[in-house]
């Protein structure tokens, strides 16, 4: 599921929302309050269940060939998203819902402007849309789904590469290995 021209998504597991006002999430570094919502590009980021944690790897125009083979792998595609073996269950079974914004009253925030945030309440364009299967999702967009016993090894791959990268809810993911 990705927006539409003119639209933005904000993806979640409840389909009774029909307004978005904004607040401060209790796990946002953010001090004010926010409708947050996401472009085509950065949906993707999103098709999991709300706490899993994921670590997500792409090519961008200065990504070297040698960390594309490394970490993408040869002739995989230009992104690869990897969760841990215990998300697997949840990613089955949850019920993910895609909410269309309406574009207009948002704007990028952040450095990498990865999400987009309007400070007014906002309508849904109309009823949610279910995801669907996950996986399904994850296939048909070209993009690798990869099944980890731990993420950090592979976080630390990628955050030392010249990839681009994000890692939503890595507070939830297994500890790190001891060296």
């Amino acid at each position: 599921m990705r927006p539409a021209a003119g639209e933005v998504l904000h993806f979640s597991e409840d389909p009774t929302i029909t307004r978005f006002v904004p607040h401060v999430a209790a796990t946002s570094a953010e001090p004010d309050p926010y409708v947050w919502a996401v472009g085509y590009e950065r949906a993707p980021d999103y098709w999991f269940p709300r706490d899993t944690p994921r670590a997500m790897a792409w090519v961008e125009p200065g990504t070297t060939p040698e960390d594309r083979e490394r970490i993408i792998g040869a002739g995989s595609g230009v992104r690869v998203h990897a969760v841990e073996y215990r998300a697997l269950e949840a990613m089955r079974a949850v019920r993910l819902y895609g909410y269309r914004l309406p574009a207009a009253p948002f704007r990028p925030i952040g450095a990498a402007a990865h999400a987009l945030v309007a400070t007014e309440p906002v309508e849904p364009l109309g009823p949610p849309e279910p995801v669907g299967d996950l996986f399904a999702a994850h296939e048909a967009a070209g993009i690798q789904l990869r099944v980890l016993p731990n993420l950090w090894p592979f976080w630390d791959a990628v955050v030392g590469s010249t990839l681009g990268h994000s890692g939503i809810r890595l507070r939830y993911a297994a500890a790190r290995p001891r060296r």
